[in-house]
């Protein structure tokens, strides 16, 4: 059987892991109390919360996607609607109906790919974020010997960035992104399958298959 090698910290069964990106939670201090929501589009933003110590959990939480609002739950988040398409600029607009009247704290990372906050600012939302955490290229993690017709799953459009900084792609190799936007961060010459889920799990199962 190939080997299908992912590029984050998650461990499966048949799978490698390649930590090709670390995350660094940004120290803050935050008072919610004057906002009515929170917005999540990534599970590390909810441990950059907790990192802080901050009491966010009472504040009703608008999360991307199930797995993340999975994640929220186990905190004991108060979980006010959970996305449908996985994706930034699709969940900013699922999102209008919800926050009308609300002042909106979006909790994020420094690099994002979505135009979340713009859309929901030119759609009437009072929105404030906060960069709670960055995502940086791993010096530490050894270059390995990836075998041929290898399976490569990438996990976010930073995955995408610090794998080609260290690895040069082969014909042979098959392409996993875990949604839309990732795909996009690409080489143009490389095709790719994408997740029917933006879930790392699917994205998974996408390659076992094959």
């Amino acid at each position: 059987m190939s080997k299908i090698y992912l590029l984050n910290e998650q461990k499966f069964d048949g799978v490698e892991n390649l930590e090709v990106f670390e995350i660094e939670y940004l120290k803050f201090d935050l008072d919610l109390k004057k906002y009515d929501a929170l917005v999540f589009t990534s599970k590390n933003a909810i441990f950059s919360l907790e990192e802080n110590g901050i009491n966010w959990k009472s504040t009703p939480s608008y999360v991307i996607a199930p797995k993340t609002a999975d994640i929220a739950k186990k905190f004991g988040a108060n979980i006010a609607f959970i996305g449908f398409s996985g994706h930034g600029n699709d969940f900013a607009y699922e999102l209008i109906p919800y926050l009308k009247d609300k002042k909106t704290l979006y909790v994020r990372a420094l690099k994002t790919v979505s135009n979340l906050t713009n859309i929901l600012k030119e759609n009437g939302i009072d929105i404030d974020e906060i960069i709670s955490y960055k995502t940086s290229c791993n010096k530490q993690e050894e270059k390995k010997a990836l075998d041929k017709n290898s399976t490569i799953i990438f996990t976010s459009p930073s995955s995408v960035e610090c794998f080609f900084k260290k690895y040069s792609w082969e014909d042979s190799f098959k392409a996993i992104a875990i949604g839309k936007t990732t795909a996009l961060y690409l080489p143009k010459n490389i095709k790719c399958e994408i997740s029917s889920l933006t879930s790392v799990e699917e994205c998974v199962k996408l390659a076992l298959k094959n």
